[in-house]
């Protein structure tokens, strides 16, 4: 299975961006191969619709789950509607959140965790 998870760098040693709209990266990875393909999310310019947007990127990924901090409602409703799990409140590396996601550790989210808007703000640490 793929999964998605933001980032505020190109590689595993990267922390977890707590943004889903906004954030820099998207790190596709592979479970199973291990293979990482990296996203530059295109988004993180629009004055608007950022989250959605990038829900877009991430759906055309085919990926099964997606890890961040933080997901608005526009673009929780595009990932649940195309199956895609959400699990939010991670930080940390991307290299720590992969060995949580392997153990089961991430709290699956049934709904956005942040209001409209919450990345426009700035990068949350």
């Amino acid at each position: 299975m793929k999964i998605c998870i933001t980032s505020t760098g190109k590689d595993l040693h990267a922390s977890v961006d707590q943004r889903f709209g906004r954030c820099p990266y998207f790190l596709i990875i592979d479970t199973e191969s291990k293979q990482v393909k990296t996203i530059d999310n295109e988004s993180t310019i629009a004055s608007g619709g950022a989250g959605i947007q990038a829900a877009q990127i991430v759906t055309n990924e085919k990926v099964g789950a997606v890890i961040t901090g933080n997901v608005g409602p526009n673009a929780f409703n595009v990932l649940h509607a195309a199956g895609i799990k959400v699990f939010s409140g991670a930080s940390g590396t991307i290299q720590e959140v992969l060995e949580q996601y392997s153990k089961g550790k991430l709290q699956e989210v049934h709904a956005a965790t942040q209001a409209s808007h919450f990345g426009l703000g700035g990068h949350i640490p």
